[in-house]
């Protein structure tokens, strides 16, 4: 089964059992997935959240079935996993931008979320630049986080680890120790399967594991995609991401290989728009 029919089989699932309470761990077991690779992807991929796909597509029912039929606005909030007629009110005003007894009445306009259909679009005129390296493992020191990506706390905390690392000397700190082939700091995500949180880290490759007060951390041994990634950040490092996986991975013939994945930012000023920077994903 190819990436995308397996990216597709999840999705499906999601709209087979919406108005179940399914587990992302569920949901990712149909792309055959871990749930933090599962939900990047589609985030990436979508621009939305797993959690804001269900709810829009709820949402979207809901407002269909206000108008279909003659049921209760208590029964529908139960219905489509609201504890109160209340929080059934909010969640749906902020998505239609009407009240449910609004649209009983016939006042406002609903906006719709159709089911999603992956597709692969053709393009060809801004090339992914990359190269295939196989590299023994080696070893990094820095700092780590455990993160839940239960509602996608991994989203918000991992932006704030870098604020904390870039201004409270932790980087400055591990520069002196890299010296391996790797040149530059690495923001590494560590995921397992069947596990709703990832291991972050803010590391250096270290070939005397001289770690002092850091950590360290073992990657294996692999065959990794590196990818060019030309820009300021972090506009450039997501639109990197979201080429590789609508358009390189698609047709590559690749496939994530689900170890620890990093994205690599060597000196220089991040904002700039001349910045080169890398993402190194493990394949097979």
């Amino acid at each position: 089964m190819s990436w995308l029919e397996s990216l597709q089989n999840a999705i499906d699932f999601m709209e087979d059992y919406l108005l179940e309470d399914v587990s992302i761990e569920e949901i990712a077991g149909h792309a055959n997935a871990s749930p933090f690779h599962f939900q990047r992807t589609f985030s990436i991929l979508t621009d939305i959240t797993v959690g804001d796909y269900l709810r829009r597509r709820r949402l979207t029912l809901a407002a269909e079935e206000l108008m279909k039929t003659e049921t209760k606005i208590i029964d529908l909030a139960y219905k489509y996993g609201y504890d109160t007629p209340e929080a059934f009110t909010k969640a749906f005003r902020k998505q239609h931008g009407v009240t449910p007894s609004d649209v009983r009445k016939g006042i406002g306009k609903l906006q719709s979320y159709s089911r999603l259909v992956i597709q692969v679009n053709l393009k060809g005129a801004d090339p992914v630049k990359y190269r295939i390296v196989e590299k023994e493992g080696f070893k990094a020191v820095g700092v780590k986080r455990h993160f839940s990506c239960v509602n996608d706390e991994h989203l918000r905390r991992i932006p704030k680890l870098w604020d904390e690392v870039n201004t409270d000397g932790t980087c400055d700190a591990l520069v002196p120790l890299n010296n391996g082939e790797i040149n530059g700091i690495l923001g590494v995500c560590v995921s397992e399967p069947n596990v709703r949180a990832i291991d972050y880290w803010v590391a250096v490759e270290n070939v005397d594991v001289e770690s002092g007060k850091f950590d360290v951390l073992d990657i294996p041994t692999s065959k990794w995609a590196v990818f060019e990634v030309h820009g300021a950040m972090p506009n450039a490092m997501q639109d990197a991401w979201k080429k590789i996986y609508s358009e390189w991975f698609p047709s590559s013939g690749y496939e994530y290989a689900g170890t620890a994945e990093f994205e690599l930012y060597p000196a220089g000023n991040v904002y700039e728009s001349n910045y080169y920077s890398e993402i190194w994903i493990p394949v097979k």
